[in-house]
């Protein structure tokens, strides 16, 4: 008696480098927060970053500056395999169709320029 072929699909961890991504935001105060976190899931070695930058007229464009400045701080450190994570879905589809986003065509001018860079670069959701 032959047994039917089983597969199981099962997400992989993750590995390799992975810098998380988050920019604060409030309308009653004037400065804006950024922050990164970069882990490499194979070696544990850890980087962080914060700071903080006179606030932007949306919480979407502090979202996006501060992932150009952890896409600069990575070059720095010379980290050009990276995965970059964000809690914010809008940021993942500006990079992936920037086209679509004309008011944020500057900032997003310097994500291309940046990623072009990057020997391997993603951005997720997460």
């Amino acid at each position: 008696m032959l047994c039917p072929l089983l597969t199981t699909s099962v997400e992989s961890p993750r590995t390799g480098d992975i810098c998380q991504v988050d920019g604060a935001w409030k309308e009653t105060e004037s400065r804006a927060g950024l922050g990164w976190f970069y882990l490499n899931m194979n070696t544990q070695e850890k980087l962080m970053g914060t700071r903080n930058l006179r606030r932007g007229i949306l919480p979407l464009q502090t979202e996006l500056e501060a992932l150009i400045w952890a896409m600069h701080c990575m070059l720095l450190h010379n980290k050009l395999l990276t995965r970059f994570e964000t809690d914010c879905s809008d940021v993942v589809k500006m990079v992936s169709t920037p086209e679509e986003w004309p008011a944020f065509a500057i900032l997003l001018d310097e994500v291309d320029r940046c990623k072009r860079r990057f020997t391997s670069f993603s951005i997720a959701h997460t």
